[in-house]
């Protein structure tokens, strides 16, 4: 991964350029496979293909997993630090964009882990919004809890969880009328 020799793509995200190599990434992503040897096809070996709407720091990640399997750490820490709520987050949502199951589950599952008052409304709006089953039951039977519920209302997260998963909203509701009952 390290090595910028055989390198025969570049991706540019937001100025900064990633190599990479086409083989690797088409065996682990159905859509860079779709991108590189199927319909898709990009043309030329080593033009850059520009990514939208991912930090560089989580295309570095994205990359981290697709050649060693594992998620990336701070090489000047003795244990391996778990990535932020927010990296997770965002690298949930690069794992779907690329449809790499293994690193989805894992985001899922770490998030899941993870989740507070003050993400629970978030994190349940990505995984109603990237199709994940397990982390959207968690985050609602989290939220519907009366001893959350308060607390989790007062932030902006589900201010915008309210406007984009009205759907969300409504179970969230039913949960809690079966809960009162």
């Amino acid at each position: 991964m390290e090595s910028k020799e055989t390198v025969d793509v570049n991706f540019e995200v937001s100025g900064k350029i990633f190599g990479a190599h086409k083989l690797i990434l088409a065996a682990r992503s159905p859509v860079f496979e779709a991108q590189f040897f199927g319909s898709l096809n990009y043309e030329g070996t080593t033009e850059s293909i520009v990514v939208d709407e991912i930090e560089p720091r989580v295309f570095s990640a994205l990359l981290h997993f697709i050649y060693t399997d594992s998620l990336p750490h701070d090489a000047n820490q003795k244990h391996c630090e778990m990535p932020s709520i927010a990296m997770m987050q965002h690298l949930l949502v690069a794992a779907d964009r690329y449809a790499i199951d293994k690193l989805k589950s894992i985001c899922e599952e770490n998030l899941c882990k993870r989740i507070t008052d003050r993400t629970v409304a978030t994190t349940l709006a990505l995984a109603e919004q990237n199709n994940c089953p397990q982390l959207r039951a968690f985050c609602l039977n989290y939220a519907a809890n009366p001893q959350n519920l308060v607390q989790i209302a007062l932030t902006d997260g589900f201010a915008h969880l309210l406007l984009s998963c009205p759907e969300v909203i409504k179970e969230l509701r039913r949960k809690l009328k079966t809960i009162n009952h």
